[in-house]
Protein backbone atom coordinates (compact mmCIF):
# COMPACT_ATOMS: atom_id res chain seq x y z
CA UNK A 1 0.00 0.00 0.00
CA UNK A 2 2.99 2.30 0.24
CA UNK A 3 2.77 2.52 -3.52
CA UNK A 4 -0.26 4.82 -3.21
CA UNK A 5 1.68 7.29 -1.09
CA UNK A 6 3.78 8.16 -4.12
CA UNK A 7 2.87 11.32 -6.02
CA UNK A 8 2.60 9.68 -9.44
CA UNK A 9 0.17 7.04 -8.15
CA UNK A 10 -2.01 9.69 -6.52
CA UNK A 11 -2.15 11.57 -9.82
CA UNK A 12 -3.01 8.32 -11.60
CA UNK A 13 -5.86 7.60 -9.15
CA UNK A 14 -7.38 11.04 -9.72
CA UNK A 15 -7.15 10.65 -13.49
CA UNK A 16 -8.70 7.17 -13.32
CA UNK A 17 -11.65 8.34 -11.21
CA UNK A 18 -12.59 11.28 -13.42
CA UNK A 19 -12.03 9.33 -16.62
CA UNK A 20 -14.22 6.51 -15.35
CA UNK A 21 -17.00 9.00 -14.64
CA UNK A 22 -16.86 11.01 -17.87
CA UNK A 23 -16.42 8.34 -20.54
CA UNK A 24 -19.51 6.19 -19.71
CA UNK A 25 -21.64 9.32 -19.17
CA UNK A 26 -21.22 10.26 -22.84
CA UNK A 27 -21.20 6.63 -23.93
CA UNK A 28 -24.73 6.19 -22.59
CA UNK A 29 -26.08 8.61 -25.21
CA UNK A 30 -23.90 7.16 -27.96
CA UNK A 31 -25.21 3.66 -27.25
CA UNK A 32 -28.76 5.01 -27.19
CA UNK A 33 -28.20 6.51 -30.66
CA UNK A 34 -26.49 3.31 -31.88
CA UNK A 35 -23.20 5.14 -32.44
CA UNK A 36 -21.06 2.94 -30.23
CA UNK A 37 -18.07 3.18 -32.57
CA UNK A 38 -18.14 6.96 -32.76
CA UNK A 39 -15.67 7.20 -29.88
CA UNK A 40 -13.28 4.97 -31.80
CA UNK A 41 -13.45 7.22 -34.86
CA UNK A 42 -12.92 10.36 -32.80
CA UNK A 43 -9.98 8.66 -31.09
CA UNK A 44 -8.31 8.12 -34.44
CA UNK A 45 -8.84 11.78 -35.34
CA UNK A 46 -7.35 12.82 -31.99
CA UNK A 47 -4.13 11.05 -33.02
CA UNK A 48 -3.62 13.83 -35.55
CA UNK A 49 -4.20 16.39 -32.80
CA UNK A 50 -1.61 14.77 -30.56
CA UNK A 51 0.89 14.63 -33.41
CA UNK A 52 0.20 18.28 -34.21
CA UNK A 53 1.00 19.21 -30.63
CA UNK A 54 4.24 17.23 -30.71
CA UNK A 55 5.16 18.84 -34.04
CA UNK A 56 4.55 22.42 -32.89
CA UNK A 57 5.89 21.96 -29.37
CA UNK A 58 2.56 22.84 -27.74
CA UNK A 59 0.41 20.80 -25.36
CA UNK A 60 -0.74 17.62 -27.12
CA UNK A 61 -3.82 17.52 -24.88
CA UNK A 62 -5.22 20.85 -26.03
CA UNK A 63 -4.40 20.30 -29.70
CA UNK A 64 -6.07 16.88 -29.44
CA UNK A 65 -9.17 18.53 -27.93
CA UNK A 66 -9.40 21.05 -30.79
CA UNK A 67 -8.88 18.51 -33.57
CA UNK A 68 -11.21 15.93 -31.97
CA UNK A 69 -13.99 18.51 -31.57
CA UNK A 70 -13.63 19.59 -35.21
CA UNK A 71 -13.72 15.96 -36.34
CA UNK A 72 -16.78 15.19 -34.20
CA UNK A 73 -18.68 18.19 -35.59
CA UNK A 74 -17.69 17.20 -39.13
CA UNK A 75 -19.04 13.68 -38.80
CA UNK A 76 -22.29 14.99 -37.30
CA UNK A 77 -22.74 17.40 -40.20
CA UNK A 78 -22.03 14.64 -42.73
CA UNK A 79 -24.55 12.33 -41.08
CA UNK A 80 -27.23 15.00 -40.86
CA UNK A 81 -26.94 16.20 -44.44
CA UNK A 82 -26.95 12.64 -45.74
CA UNK A 83 -23.90 13.00 -47.96
CA UNK A 84 -22.66 9.66 -46.69
CA UNK A 85 -23.82 7.01 -44.30
CA UNK A 86 -22.72 7.15 -40.73
CA UNK A 87 -20.41 4.16 -41.09
CA UNK A 88 -18.73 5.70 -44.15
CA UNK A 89 -18.07 8.93 -42.26
CA UNK A 90 -16.64 6.94 -39.37
CA UNK A 91 -14.36 5.05 -41.77
CA UNK A 92 -13.06 8.34 -43.14
CA UNK A 93 -12.20 9.45 -39.62
CA UNK A 94 -10.57 6.11 -38.86
CA UNK A 95 -8.15 6.10 -41.76
CA UNK A 96 -7.51 9.80 -42.25
CA UNK A 97 -6.98 10.60 -38.59
CA UNK A 98 -4.62 7.73 -37.87
CA UNK A 99 -2.60 8.18 -41.06
CA UNK A 100 -2.32 11.92 -40.51
CA UNK A 101 -1.13 11.40 -36.95
CA UNK A 102 1.60 8.96 -37.91
CA UNK A 103 2.73 11.24 -40.74
CA UNK A 104 2.92 14.36 -38.55
CA UNK A 105 4.78 12.45 -35.84
CA UNK A 106 7.44 11.46 -38.33
CA UNK A 107 7.71 15.01 -39.66
CA UNK A 108 8.21 16.29 -36.12
CA UNK A 109 11.09 13.91 -35.52
CA UNK A 110 9.33 12.20 -32.65
CA UNK A 111 9.78 8.51 -31.96
CA UNK A 112 6.97 5.99 -32.12
CA UNK A 113 7.22 5.40 -28.36
CA UNK A 114 6.25 9.03 -27.71
CA UNK A 115 3.07 8.60 -29.72
CA UNK A 116 2.40 5.22 -28.11
CA UNK A 117 1.85 6.93 -24.74
CA UNK A 118 -1.29 8.43 -26.22
CA UNK A 119 -2.34 5.45 -28.32
CA UNK A 120 -2.43 2.93 -25.46
CA UNK A 121 -2.32 5.20 -22.42
CA UNK A 122 0.33 5.95 -19.84
CA UNK A 123 -1.52 6.94 -16.71
CA UNK A 124 1.44 6.50 -14.38
CA UNK A 125 3.45 9.14 -16.24
CA UNK A 126 0.70 11.76 -16.25
CA UNK A 127 1.85 15.19 -15.07
CA UNK A 128 0.25 17.52 -12.56
CA UNK A 129 -0.91 19.83 -15.37
CA UNK A 130 -2.49 16.94 -17.27
CA UNK A 131 -4.31 15.86 -14.11
CA UNK A 132 -5.86 19.30 -13.67
CA UNK A 133 -6.86 19.39 -17.33
CA UNK A 134 -8.44 15.95 -16.97
CA UNK A 135 -10.36 16.97 -13.85
CA UNK A 136 -11.73 20.18 -15.39
CA UNK A 137 -12.76 18.63 -18.71
CA UNK A 138 -14.27 15.54 -17.06
CA UNK A 139 -16.24 17.69 -14.62
CA UNK A 140 -17.70 19.71 -17.50
CA UNK A 141 -18.69 16.52 -19.34
CA UNK A 142 -20.37 14.98 -16.29
CA UNK A 143 -22.27 18.16 -15.38
CA UNK A 144 -23.62 18.58 -18.91
CA UNK A 145 -24.52 14.89 -19.34
CA UNK A 146 -26.37 14.75 -16.01
CA UNK A 147 -27.85 18.26 -16.07
CA UNK A 148 -29.24 17.95 -19.60
CA UNK A 149 -30.19 14.28 -19.28
CA UNK A 150 -33.92 14.74 -20.16
CA UNK A 151 -33.17 16.74 -23.32
CA UNK A 152 -30.28 14.56 -24.47
CA UNK A 153 -32.29 11.38 -23.84
CA UNK A 154 -35.27 12.70 -25.80
CA UNK A 155 -33.07 13.58 -28.77
CA UNK A 156 -31.25 10.23 -28.65
CA UNK A 157 -34.40 8.14 -28.19
CA UNK A 158 -36.84 9.79 -30.61
CA UNK A 159 -35.56 12.78 -32.64
CA UNK A 160 -38.94 13.38 -34.26
CA UNK A 161 -40.71 13.59 -30.91
CA UNK A 162 -37.98 15.88 -29.58
CA UNK A 163 -38.39 18.17 -32.58
CA UNK A 164 -42.15 18.34 -32.06
CA UNK A 165 -41.58 19.07 -28.37
CA UNK A 166 -39.59 22.17 -29.35
CA UNK A 167 -36.03 20.92 -28.88
CA UNK A 168 -33.31 21.90 -31.33
CA UNK A 169 -32.24 18.42 -32.33
CA UNK A 170 -29.27 19.61 -34.38
CA UNK A 171 -27.77 21.56 -31.48
CA UNK A 172 -28.11 18.66 -29.06
CA UNK A 173 -26.64 16.18 -31.54
CA UNK A 174 -23.63 18.43 -32.04
CA UNK A 175 -23.36 18.84 -28.27
CA UNK A 176 -23.19 15.07 -27.78
CA UNK A 177 -20.51 14.84 -30.48
CA UNK A 178 -18.46 17.58 -28.79
CA UNK A 179 -18.83 15.88 -25.40
CA UNK A 180 -17.66 12.62 -26.95
CA UNK A 181 -14.60 14.38 -28.39
CA UNK A 182 -13.75 15.91 -25.02
CA UNK A 183 -14.18 12.53 -23.29
CA UNK A 184 -11.83 10.91 -25.77
CA UNK A 185 -9.08 13.42 -25.03
CA UNK A 186 -9.73 13.08 -21.29
CA UNK A 187 -9.25 9.32 -21.45
CA UNK A 188 -6.30 9.22 -23.86
CA UNK A 189 -3.71 9.23 -21.06
CA UNK A 190 -5.66 6.64 -19.06
CA UNK A 191 -6.61 3.91 -21.54
CA UNK A 192 -5.27 5.34 -24.80
CA UNK A 193 -6.92 6.65 -27.95
CA UNK A 194 -7.24 3.18 -29.46
CA UNK A 195 -9.03 1.74 -26.41
CA UNK A 196 -11.07 4.73 -25.26
CA UNK A 197 -14.23 3.54 -27.02
CA UNK A 198 -14.27 0.43 -24.82
CA UNK A 199 -14.45 2.55 -21.67
CA UNK A 200 -17.30 4.55 -23.22
CA UNK A 201 -19.39 1.55 -24.32
CA UNK A 202 -18.63 -1.52 -22.19
CA UNK A 203 -19.77 -0.05 -18.82
CA UNK A 204 -23.02 1.05 -20.48
CA UNK A 205 -23.59 -2.41 -21.93
CA UNK A 206 -22.89 -3.91 -18.51
CA UNK A 207 -25.34 -1.58 -16.77
CA UNK A 208 -28.06 -2.35 -19.30
CA UNK A 209 -28.03 -6.00 -18.23
CA UNK A 210 -29.38 -5.22 -14.76
CA UNK A 211 -31.19 -1.88 -15.14
CA UNK A 212 -34.53 -0.95 -16.70
CA UNK A 213 -34.58 2.86 -16.75
CA UNK A 214 -32.37 5.39 -18.46
CA UNK A 215 -31.41 7.30 -15.32
CA UNK A 216 -30.46 4.09 -13.54
CA UNK A 217 -28.41 3.01 -16.54
CA UNK A 218 -26.60 6.36 -16.61
CA UNK A 219 -25.74 6.22 -12.92
CA UNK A 220 -24.78 2.54 -12.98
CA UNK A 221 -22.55 2.91 -16.04
CA UNK A 222 -20.66 5.78 -14.40
CA UNK A 223 -20.17 3.71 -11.26
CA UNK A 224 -19.02 0.69 -13.27
CA UNK A 225 -16.63 2.83 -15.32
CA UNK A 226 -15.09 4.30 -12.19
CA UNK A 227 -14.75 0.87 -10.62
CA UNK A 228 -13.12 -0.56 -13.73
CA UNK A 229 -10.66 2.34 -13.96
CA UNK A 230 -9.62 2.13 -10.33
CA UNK A 231 -9.60 -1.67 -10.32
CA UNK A 232 -7.50 -1.89 -13.46
CA UNK A 233 -5.02 0.63 -12.05
CA UNK A 234 -4.70 -1.28 -8.76
CA UNK A 235 -4.34 -4.65 -10.49
CA UNK A 236 -1.65 -3.36 -12.84
CA UNK A 237 0.18 -1.70 -9.92
CA UNK A 238 0.37 -4.91 -7.89
CA UNK A 239 1.08 -7.07 -10.93
CA UNK A 240 3.97 -4.80 -11.91
CA UNK A 241 6.04 -6.39 -9.13
CA UNK A 242 6.10 -9.61 -11.16
CA UNK A 243 5.61 -8.52 -14.77
CA UNK A 244 5.18 -5.43 -16.90
CA UNK A 245 1.41 -4.85 -16.96
CA UNK A 246 0.02 -1.77 -18.71
CA UNK A 247 -2.84 -0.03 -16.85
CA UNK A 248 -4.85 0.87 -19.99
CA UNK A 249 -5.44 -2.65 -21.33
CA UNK A 250 -5.99 -3.92 -17.78
CA UNK A 251 -8.80 -1.38 -17.28
CA UNK A 252 -10.49 -2.42 -20.53
CA UNK A 253 -10.17 -6.15 -19.80
CA UNK A 254 -11.61 -5.64 -16.32
CA UNK A 255 -14.58 -3.80 -17.81
CA UNK A 256 -15.12 -6.65 -20.28
CA UNK A 257 -14.93 -9.16 -17.43
CA UNK A 258 -17.68 -7.24 -15.65
CA UNK A 259 -19.88 -7.51 -18.73
CA UNK A 260 -19.28 -11.26 -19.01
CA UNK A 261 -20.32 -11.68 -15.36
CA UNK A 262 -23.53 -9.64 -15.64
CA UNK A 263 -24.63 -10.92 -19.05
CA UNK A 264 -26.06 -14.27 -17.76
CA UNK A 265 -27.81 -12.34 -14.99
CA UNK A 266 -29.37 -10.05 -17.58
CA UNK A 267 -30.61 -13.01 -19.61
CA UNK A 268 -32.14 -14.54 -16.47
CA UNK A 269 -33.89 -11.30 -15.46
CA UNK A 270 -35.33 -10.77 -18.94
CA UNK A 271 -36.63 -14.34 -19.11
CA UNK A 272 -38.33 -13.94 -15.72
CA UNK A 273 -39.91 -10.71 -16.91
CA UNK A 274 -41.36 -12.47 -19.95
CA UNK A 275 -42.68 -15.35 -17.84
CA UNK A 276 -44.29 -12.96 -15.38
CA UNK A 277 -46.38 -11.31 -18.10
CA UNK A 278 -46.28 -13.44 -21.27
CA UNK A 279 -49.45 -11.91 -22.75
CA UNK A 280 -51.10 -8.53 -22.37
CA UNK A 281 -54.00 -8.37 -19.95
CA UNK A 282 -57.48 -8.39 -21.49
CA UNK A 283 -60.69 -10.34 -21.98
CA UNK A 284 -61.69 -12.28 -25.09
CA UNK A 285 -64.53 -10.97 -27.18
CA UNK A 286 -67.92 -12.52 -26.53
CA UNK A 287 -69.29 -14.93 -29.13
CA UNK A 288 -72.35 -13.49 -30.79
CA UNK A 289 -74.86 -15.72 -32.56
CA UNK A 290 -77.21 -14.37 -35.21
CA UNK A 291 -80.16 -16.22 -36.63
CA UNK A 292 -80.70 -13.81 -39.45
CA UNK A 293 -80.82 -10.19 -40.41
CA UNK A 294 -83.66 -7.94 -41.55
CA UNK A 295 -82.15 -7.07 -44.88
CA UNK A 296 -83.93 -8.49 -47.92
CA UNK A 297 -81.51 -9.55 -50.64
CA UNK A 298 -82.25 -8.83 -54.25
CA UNK A 299 -80.55 -8.49 -57.62
CA UNK A 300 -80.05 -4.73 -57.07
CA UNK A 301 -78.83 -4.72 -53.48
CA UNK A 302 -75.18 -4.64 -54.55
CA UNK A 303 -73.95 -7.41 -52.30
CA UNK A 304 -70.76 -9.19 -53.25
CA UNK A 305 -70.67 -12.88 -52.46
CA UNK A 306 -67.51 -13.87 -50.56
CA UNK A 307 -66.94 -17.62 -50.04
CA UNK A 308 -65.82 -18.39 -46.48
CA UNK A 309 -65.22 -22.04 -45.55
CA UNK A 310 -68.53 -23.87 -46.04
CA UNK A 311 -70.87 -20.88 -46.13
CA UNK A 312 -71.10 -17.55 -47.92
CA UNK A 313 -70.93 -14.12 -46.32
CA UNK A 314 -72.26 -11.00 -47.96
CA UNK A 315 -70.49 -7.67 -47.73
CA UNK A 316 -72.59 -4.54 -47.86
CA UNK A 317 -71.59 -0.98 -46.94
CA UNK A 318 -68.42 -2.25 -45.26
CA UNK A 319 -70.35 -4.77 -43.08
CA UNK A 320 -70.35 -8.52 -43.42
CA UNK A 321 -73.74 -10.26 -43.20
CA UNK A 322 -74.11 -13.95 -42.53
CA UNK A 323 -76.73 -15.98 -44.34
CA UNK A 324 -79.82 -17.07 -42.45
CA UNK A 325 -79.15 -19.75 -39.87
CA UNK A 326 -75.37 -19.14 -39.68
CA UNK A 327 -73.23 -17.31 -37.15
CA UNK A 328 -69.72 -15.95 -36.87
CA UNK A 329 -67.45 -14.09 -34.46
CA UNK A 330 -67.00 -10.34 -34.65
CA UNK A 331 -63.35 -9.30 -34.90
Amino acid sequence: MELFTLAFMQRAVLAAVFTGLAAPAVGTYLVQRRLSLMGDGIGHVAVSGVALGLLTGTSPTWTAVVVAVLGAVAIEVIRERGHANGDVALALLFYGGLAGGVLLTGLGGQSASRLQEYLFGSITTISRTDVWVTIVLAAVVVVVCVGLAPQLFAVAQDPEFAKVAGLNVRVYNVLVAVLAAVSVTVAMRTVGLLLVSALMVVPVATAQQVTRSFRTTLAASMAIGTGASLGGLVISAFASFHARVAPGPTIVLLALAGFMVTWPLGVFLRSRQRLRAPFPAGHPDEHEVTEGHPHEHGPTCGHVAVPHEDHVDYVHDGHRHAPHGTHYDEH
